[in-house]
Formats: structure tokens, C-alpha cells, sequence
């Protein structure tokens, strides 16, 4: 069934039902049908759909303001970025309203920053091939990713790309002009690859010892996904900048770029700005977020759950390696490669009420709300068994087929 409209651009495939609602993990659809919701708006409705303390948040926000723009302040932006600042090492926040431009923010900060310095000849960006930043040129540009710049020449200049996890082409890289190296502690889009800690932590010393700035892209894997507010710390590093979106606002649009205050200092006033950068709506949504996810008890309980999800995912993967490799990835930030087409595979969750989502190197990309509970769990991993049984029946009658015919 297909929902294309014919007056909206066809850059997505709309191949589902139409869903009119959801809660917690759920979504339903205008006839009732129920799908459990393993996608979470791509990793944004953290909370999982219609949470009640945040729907409260929004409604009170919305009878006193919306907007203001930044030549004012109602003093929500600091609380947030106080919040941000108190659970990492970042020291100021610009606030923006997505991933895409989180990164722009973040570029042009690095960017800045050596121009203030005097070292203009510092411009330079070393990212992975491979990564997702966002949609915007700039964005693309850092990707080194042909499916995502194809037809958009010519593209903005200043990128060198190394391999994802090779610590030696990372140090033949940097050179006297680079700015910044950027970098997705856990890669989503390009296959939930994660980056270990000996990597991480020797991009960083790479940077300190080369005087450049080391950005990290948090935007998907940040916000208690990976188990802690950022992937990266982990590995206990300290990056210059950290790009963030999609969770902040549980569903709400909202984005940062944070800094520690000797960076931040790239941007002066008028140096850089947004209108509807860290409105009342998107902060008053986003200090209950980050609320909720600093409760004692939440990233613990998540993090049980997501265990049970993992050994699930496992015995899954042995008992159909015709149809999935072992899965990869942290927290609720998961990864299937899949023997088959892994458009096979999501098919297949959908006709059976779990929706998913591709990423690169062939692999169905799950990132369900953190709220999950351990009963929606169970009813994934049956219904995921289920369709992956259906594949292997599948499979096996296709292998005979062409047997017989002498395929």
C-alpha cells in the first residue's frame, strides 16, 4: 500500500500504511492495525510515541509562547544548556533545529576558530567515508558517501575522507591545513558500525597532538542510546565539538552544537545565528527529555532491556544464518546484516506488525524508543522469528526451485 502524495515531492518512499497515532512503541493505524515501532522516527521519539509527561509539557508551553527569536531569551535555553553542559564536558551550547545543522554549526565553529587565531590555512575537514552527517551540501560533502551526493556538483571543498576504524589513515590525513577531523563514535546510516575506544581515543590524541579541533557526531547515537548521554564517552574522551539532534526534542525538532569554552569562542556575536534556534517550544520539550533521561533509575532499566534485546537478537541470528549475520552495535542502537537483501528482511518484519529501517552495508537498522519495555521486547523477538522463518521457508523453496530447473 502506498501513501505518495501527488503534491509532495517523491524523495521518500511511502510503502506503509498510513499511521494516524501511536503510543510507547506502538503506532496504529486509521483501521486499529498495531505495529510495533522499532525505528523511533529514525532514533527521535526517544521517549517512544506520546509520552504523557511531554505531551504535558508541550500543551502548557503552547499557551504561553512559541517564539521569541534570539534578539530575546525567556531563560529555557540556559536551563537546557545547563543540563547539557552538567553531564558532559562541554562548557556552552548553540542551540538549532536538527542534525544537518548541528554539523553546519559545527563546521563553521572549527572553521572560525583557527580564522580567529590567525590560522586561516587551518579549513580542512578529515570524516569517514562512508558516514551520514545530514542533508545540507556541506553535510554531504563531509559523507564521502556517491549516494548522497549524485547529481549535486559541485560540491562544497575542504574534505579529505579516511576509512572508519583505520587509525593510520586518520595520522597520514592531518596536515598543517586541517581544521578539524569529524567523526560518528557509532556509525548509523553507514551500518551501525561502532568505532572501539583504542580508535576513538587515538583520533583524539592525534588532534591534541596535531593542534586540530576533533568534532563528533552525536545527532543519531547521542541521548542515551548507546547507554550514556553520548556514545563517545565510552571511550572517555574529551572532544573540542559535539553535534546533536534527533532525541533532544523526543520528537519535537531541535538541535546543538556544544563546545568546550575555549572553542566556542570561534563564534562571536553575529557570527553565526537561527531564527527558530532554541525556541520556548523545542526547550520546554527538550529540558523534560533530558529530565526524564537523567532519572536515577532510566538509563540502568534501559540498558537491562536492552540486554534482553540483544540476547534475543542473538539466538535469532544462529538459528537463521541464511538469513542474518551476528548482529552489531551498543545499547538500542542495533544492526542485522543480512544475508539476503536486507529489503527482504524489513519486508518481512512489516508484514509482521515490526517496523524497521535500512542502513548501508545491507543491514536493517533497529533503534526502538529507550523506553521499551521488556514485554514489547518479547513480542518483537517472536514476531522477528516468526518473519525470519517465513524468509528461510522462502528461501530454501526458491534454492529447490532452481535446482529443478537447472537455475
Amino acid at each position: 500500500m502506498s501513501n505518495v502524495s501527488p503534491h509532495v515531492f517523491p524523495t521518500y518512499d511511502f510503502s506503509l500504511p498510513m499511521f494516524v497515532r501511536g503510543e510507547g512503541a506502538y503506532v496504529y493505524t486509521e483501521e486499529g492495525n498495531r505495529y510495533i515501532d522499532l525505528t523511533s522516527g529514525i532514533g527521535v521519539t526517544c521517549m517512544g510515541h506520546s509520552h504523557p509527561a511531554l505531551v504535558a509539557t508541550l500543551q502548557e508551553q503552547s499557551t504561553q509562547l512559541w517564539h521569541l527569536s534570539n534578539l530575546f531569551t525567556d531563560g529555557r535555553q540556559e536551563r537546557v544548556a545547563a543540563r547539557l553542559c552538567e553531564h558532559s564536558h562541554a562548557e556552552q551550547v548553540f542551540f538549532c533545529n536538527s542534525g544537518s545543522e548541528a554539523i553546519e554549526a559545527s563546521i563553521k565553529l572549527a572553521r572560525r576558530y583557527f580564522q580567529q587565531r590567525g590560522q586561516s590555512e587551518r579549513y580542512r575537514i578529515v570524516a569517514a567515508r562512508h558516514s551520514f552527517h545530514g542533508r545540507t551540501m556541506t553535510a554531504i560533502a563531509a559523507s564521502g558517501q556517491k549516494k548522497l551526493t549524485d547529481g549535486f556538483a559541485p560540491l562544497p571543498s575542504g574534505f579529505d575522507h579516511i576509512t572508519f576504524g583505520v587509525l593510520e589513515e586518520a595520522d597520514r590525513a592531518l596536515t598543517a591545513h586541517t581544521a578539524a577531523v569529524l567523526i560518528e563514535p557509532i556509525q548509523g546510516e553507514g551500518g551501525i558500525h561502532v568505532a572501539d575506544d583504542v580508535y576513538l581515543q587515538g583520533l583524539a590524541t592525534l588532534c591534541q597532538q596535531r593542534g586540530c579541533l576533533l568534532i563528533v557526531d552525536e545527532v543519531q547515537c547521542g541521548m542515551g542510546r548507546s547507554g550514556k548521554l553520548f556514545a563517545h564517552q565510552w571511550s572517555a574522551i574529551k572532544p573540542n565539538i559535539i553535534a546533536m539532534a534527533k532525541g533532544l526534542g523526543g520528537g519535537f525538532p531541535v538541535g546543538a552544537c556544544l563546545a568546550d569554552k575555549q572553542t566556542a569562542q570561534g563564534f562571536t556575536k553575529g557570527s553565526h545565528g537561527s531564527t527558530f534556534g532554541g525556541n520556548p517550544l523545542a526547550m520546554a520539550v527538550a529540558d523534560k527529555v533530558l529530565e526524564l533521561l537523567f532519572a536515577k533509575d532510566f538509563l540502568p532499566t534501559m540498558m537491562g532491556n536492552a540486554k534482553k534485546l540483544h540476547d534475543g537478537l542473538t539466538q535469532l541470528c544462529q538459528t537463521y544464518p541464511q538469513i542474518l549475520h551476528p548482529w552489531r552495535g551498543k545499547g538500542l542502537m542495533i544492526g542485522l546484516p543480512c544475508v539476503i537483501g536486507n529489503h527482504h528482511v524489513i519486508e518481512a518484519f512489516h508484514q509482521n506488525n515490526v517496523l524497521a529501517v535500512p542502513a548501508g552495508c545491507n543491514v536493517v537498522r533497529l533503534l526502538p524508543p529507550l523506553t521499551i519495555t521488556a514485554e514489547v521486547i518479547a513480542e518483537s523477538l517472536t514476531a522477528m522469528d516468526k518473519a525470519c522463518a517465513q524468509l528461510a521457508r522462502d528461501n530454501q523453496h526458491l534454492k529447490q526451485s532452481n535446482k529443478h530447473s537447472g537455475a
